[in-house]
Formats: C-alpha cells, sequence, structure tokens
C-alpha cells in the first residue's frame, strides 16, 4: 500500500511540473513573437522611408524640362534685376558727386566777381552823387538779384563779426587789441567767407581780437 501511495505521488509531482513547463514555454514565444514584430517595424519604417525618398526622386525626374529651364531663366534675370538696380544707385551717387564738384568749381569762380560789386557799392555808398546816380541803382539791384538766385541754389554768407572765433570757417590773418568782451571774438572781417549747403566753400578772411 505504501509503495502505490509513492507512486501515485510521483505521478501527481511529474504532472504538476509538466504543467508548470507548459505554462512557461508560451510565455518565451511571446517574447520572441513581440521582439519578431519590433524588427518588422522598424524593417517596414526604413522601408517606407526609402520608398519616399524614391517616389520624390521620380517626382523630380518626372518635371518637365521646360518648368526647369523656367526656374534658370527667373534666376537670371532676378540677378541681373538686382545687379541694375545697385549699378543705378552707385550711377545716381556719382553724378551727384560730380554735380558737387562742379556747383562748388562755379561758385569759387563767381565768388571775386561778388568781391568787386561789393567794393564798387561800398565806394558808391560813400559818394552823395554816385549813390543817387541810377547808373548805380542798376548795379545794386543786379547785385541784390545775383545774391538771391545764389542764395537759392545752397550759397550762403558765413557770419563771422562777433562771433567767437571758429577755424572750421574763419581765417584769422590778423589780431588787434580790443575790449575784454571782444578777446577770441572776429572784430572785423576783411574777406567773406561762402558756404555751398553744409560745407565751406570759402573761409572768412578775419580779425581776431585778444
Amino acid at each position: 500500500m505504501k509503495d502505490t501511495k509513492k507512486k501515485e505521488e510521483k505521478k501527481a509531482e511529474e504532472i504538476k511540473s509538466e504543467e508548470i513547463k507548459e505554462q512557461e514555454i508560451p510565455e518565451e514565444e511571446t517574447e520572441e513573437e513581440t521582439a519578431g514584430d519590433q524588427t518588422e517595424d522598424a524593417e517596414d519604417t526604413g522601408g517606407s522611408k526609402e520608398a519616399e525618398e524614391s517616389e520624390a526622386e521620380k517626382e523630380q525626374e518626372k518635371k518637365d524640362p521646360r518648368d526647369i529651364k523656367i526656374e534658370e531663366l527667373n534666376d537670371k534675370v532676378m540677378r541681373q534685376m538686382a545687379e541694375f538696380d545697385n549699378f543705378r544707385k552707385r550711377t545716381e551717387k556719382e553724378k551727384e558727386q560730380m554735380f558737387e564738384v562742379g556747383a562748388r568749381s562755379i561758385i569759387e569762380k563767381i565768388l571775386p566777381i561778388i568781391d568787386n560789386f561789393e567794393r564798387a557799392l561800398e565806394m558808391a555808398g560813400s559818394n552823395e552823387e554816385e549813390k543817387q546816380d541810377p547808373f548805380m541803382d542798376g548795379m545794386e539791384m543786379v547785385y541784390r538779384q545775383l545774391m538771391d538766385e545764389l542764395e537759392k541754389a545752397g550759397v550762403t554768407p558765413i557770419e563771422a563779426i562777433g562771433k567767437d572765433f571758429d577755424p572750421d570757417f574763419h581765417n584769422a590773418v590778423m589780431q588787434e587789441e580790443g575790449g575784454e568782451d571782444q578777446s577770441g571774438k572776429v572784430i572785423k572781417e576783411l574777406q567773406k567767407g561762402y558756404m555751398y549747403r553744409d560745407s565751406v566753400v570759402r573761409h572768412s578772411m578775419v580779425c581776431v581780437g585778444t
């Protein structure tokens, strides 16, 4: 009887161990299946990327050669337009600089004529007979007209008398003793200076107080 019980117990244990093994085997299989699925997914992803790239290449190949030529011509036209715009701006700047140089040159030649006008009018103003002469009246009218036109063109005289000496605008050729309030100031103007727009054409020739 004892032997029979032992045999039955052994069989029961064997049956239990077999059941346990059967339960473990599917878990391993499921892990292998999961790994396989992941590998397949990665392969599918890589394949899809390659497929997209190949489709893009095919679309590029399918593109009409005329469209490609049109794009190239459009790009060339845009570049030429940009170059022409830069050339136009550079030309305008050079033209303006040349105009400035030419205008300054003409103004410099006119200034001595204005000086002579002013000397003649100053001398006529000191003589009562000449002051009432119609010819001198005409000369004064011509002088005023000339100065008005120069002012419209941007030519203006430099203020000097009573101003602090400024080497940017004044050229000191002599010094004289003056009052305490005249030290370092322009007390006489020997020759009038002029500006053209924002630049000095001729410095004022002045006498500075000490």
